[in-house]
């Protein structure tokens, strides 16, 4: 089994590079892609999803995207979880396999 994903979206915030613990490097994009149907109400809303990014191609998109670019990644889904309360939470992570700036 796998699970593979597909977003075409636009940058909200620049992707910084850090270094892990390991000594690899990483970074975070957040993307906003738009729906592709309207509401009852006739707009287009959109989703903001965060996509996790490992060492060339953090450091490619770091230099590459500005707010508002236009951005096509092509990843896998993952999870973590964590227990706060005595109850555990799943959170979904995106990673970005391949990723390409579309518009600048």
């Amino acid at each position: 089994m796998f699970t593979n994903c597909v977003l075409v979206g636009k940058v909200r915030e620049v992707p910084v590079v850090e270094t892990s613990a390991k000594g690899n490097t990483y970074a975070h994009v957040t993307i906003e892609c738009e729906r592709s149907f309207p509401n009852a109400d006739g707009r287009l809303l959109s989703d903001v999803f965060r996509v996790v990014l490992w060492k060339g191609i953090a450091e490619e998109m770091a230099a590459a995207c500005k707010v508002g670019s236009l951005i096509a990644v092509k990843g896998r889904l993952e999870s973590h979880s964590f227990t706060r309360e005595d109850k555990e939470y799943w959170i979904p992570d995106i990673i970005a396999e391949r990723a390409r700036v579309i518009a600048a």
